[in-house]
């Protein structure tokens, strides 16, 4: 039985998910076995870390039993499919395939994604003119965490870019902790231009307690973040200015990912947790490259400071009744720098979050809808 069914699963994933059309080899034999055993690896180890995590906060023992088996499932089933797709029956064994375009979630003010890298703003700018294209102020966001080869490059990026743009704005970086010349570079870039600013954590704190300081200082219209390691284009935001008159916040989600596959299976494993936990059906929960209005940051205070901050903040954006679209946006290789977002200690610090606040939050909603004077529906009882 286990041997038809491999057979069947090669059969299947060959010919019909991924459609590899060359005969059958040696190398996609043993490949196809390394998948399943590291599968089935997998499968274990997450049953057994999941239960020991939750049931330190579900007493219910068939709850937490019955999640983990299902964070198994998910992530064995995750592991299987980047295994198959990124090694076993990679498509670049398969001759070259066309690039990926993007396409707007909505089939209004549609306009072409450039499929070329570079300084795309000044492709943009020619098209365009140097015509101002919303009415709204924005401040810019830009966490850094030893961006030394990186920050300066993407900071002027986007100061030439949102000078044709934008009537007011301005850009503040983060530098969290850096022990390279991040902070030192961005200070020599502030010096000069009255649009930088600089907000220095001494002691590296976290993506969201960057974020958190940024969302602290802002004095605009409208908030916009992103990372400020150069894997983001800039001139992919004019699109946003389209929608944000018609939509609370705008939310982009990268096109084809460029990172590791590991990156890629924790991002997805991720996203499901938080659509399981929260209830947030969106496409990249952590792609940072984000409009929000201001006033919500203004309005609602934030809780977490680790990796779990943007899972928060659409939480709570969608609670006080807030609305969103989503972009398709480039994502570029690294020019430099290292990430740090699949560090066991950050892993381990998203995961304390979410349990800790998803109670918290659950729990004040709760009170919330039981407070006096609440209008309830007992035509059912």
């Amino acid at each position: 039985a286990y041997m038809l069914g491999a057979l069947n699963s090669f059969g299947f994933n060959k010919y019909w998910t991924f459609k590899h059309k060359q005969a059958v080899t040696g190398s996609e034999i043993f490949r196809f076995a390394i998948v399943n055993i590291i599968g089935i690896l997998c499968n274990d180890g997450i049953i057994w870390s999941v239960a020991s995590i939750l049931h330190t906060v579900i007493a219910n023992h068939i709850l937490w039993a019955n999640a983990s088996k299902g964070c198994a499932i998910i992530g064995t089933t995750s592991v299987s499919y980047l295994g198959m797709r990124l090694w076993v029956f990679s498509r670049s064994q398969n001759g070259p395939t066309k690039a990926k375009e993007g396409r707007l979630t909505t089939p209004r003010n549609s306009v072409p994604t450039p499929t070329t890298s570079g300084d795309i703003h000044e492709t943009w700018l020619e098209t365009n003119g140097s015509k101002m294209i919303t009415k709204h102020s924005l401040s810019v966001i830009m966490p850094a965490h030893n961006e030394e080869a990186a920050i300066a490059g993407t900071v002027h990026g986007v100061v030439n870019t949102l000078k044709a743009w934008v009537p007011d704005f301005e850009v503040i970086v983060v530098n969290d902790g850096s022990k390279d010349r991040t902070r030192s570079i961005v200070e020599e870039i502030a010096a000069s231009d009255q649009h930088v600013r600089l907000i220095n954590h001494t002691v590296n704190q976290g993506y969201g307690a960057a974020l958190v300081s940024g969302f602290e200082a802002i004095t605009k219209d409208l908030v916009f973040f992103m990372d400020s390691d150069g894997q983001f284009d800039i001139a992919d935001l004019e699109r946003f200015f389209a929608f944000i008159d018609e939509y609370d916040a705008v939310l982009g989600y990268r096109i084809d990912r460029q990172d590791t596959w590991v990156r890629k299976l924790n991002a997805w494993g991720w996203k499901m947790l938080v659509r399981l936990v929260f209830g947030l059906r969106v496409r990249d929960i952590d792609c940072a490259f984000k409009l929000y209005p201001g006033k919500f940051f203004h309005e609602h205070r934030l809780e977490t400071r680790g990796a779990m901050i943007n899972a928060e903040i659409l939480y709570k954006f969608t609670r006080a009744g807030y609305t969103y679209t989503q972009l398709g946006v480039r994502h570029l290789p690294r020019r430099g720098g290292r990430a740090t977002g699949a560090k066991p200690a950050v892993i381990a610090r998203a995961f304390r979050e979410m349990f800790t606040y998803a109670r918290k939050w659950h729990r004040e909603e709760r009170e919330k809808a039981r407070e006096p004077g609440k209008i309830v529906d007992d035509s059912n009882k």
